[in-house]
């Protein structure tokens, strides 16, 4: 049986299908994410901002977690660097941004669009398409993934 290889305490990646309860995880909808982020990351349990980079095989199955930002109880910093650095270490060949907001509202601020503008372009540009961004509610998630289609559309 194959074990996380542990990058830092808040990165993990692994070669085969075991060791993490993530790594069983399939991400075909912005539900699956939802749900990730609730049972195996417990985002709705956290006080704080909490970004996470799920690691994706070509087959959307999670192949790494990285924590990317823990921020305050309303923002968190983020730059596209620490959201692909551990793609292009784990050979992702996507990647699916998530997060929480503390509020229990998943309404998209400002600056979430920014970070999923600039994670998108960046993306783009390394081969490792920003797949969605997900916020995680008290309640309910919100997708970006139209946001994300509509501006790759566009360029």
């Amino acid at each position: 049986m194959a074990q996380p290889t542990f990058l830092s305490r808040r990165c993990f990646l692994v070669r085969e299908d075991v060791g993490h309860p993530a790594f069983d995880w399939r991400l075909d909808a912005a539900v699956d994410c939802g749900r990730l982020a609730r049972e195996v990351l417990r985002l709705d349990a956290v006080d704080r901002e909490e970004m996470w980079a799920l690691l994706l095989s070509t087959k959307n199955r999670v192949i790494g977690l990285a924590q990317v930002s823990v921020g305050t109880l309303d923002a968190s910093l983020v730059h596209p660097r620490e959201v692909f650095k551990t793609a292009i270490l784990a050979n992702a060949a996507s990647v699916i941004l998530v997060h929480n907001h503390p509020s229990g509202d998943p309404a998209p601020s400002p600056e979430d669009r920014q970070i999923t503008e600039r994670c998108a372009a960046a993306g783009k540009i390394l081969g490792i398409p920003l797949l969605d961004h997900v916020i995680v509610g008290r309640d309910r998630i919100e997708s970006l993934r139209r946001e994300i289609e509509r501006q790759a559309a566009s360029r």
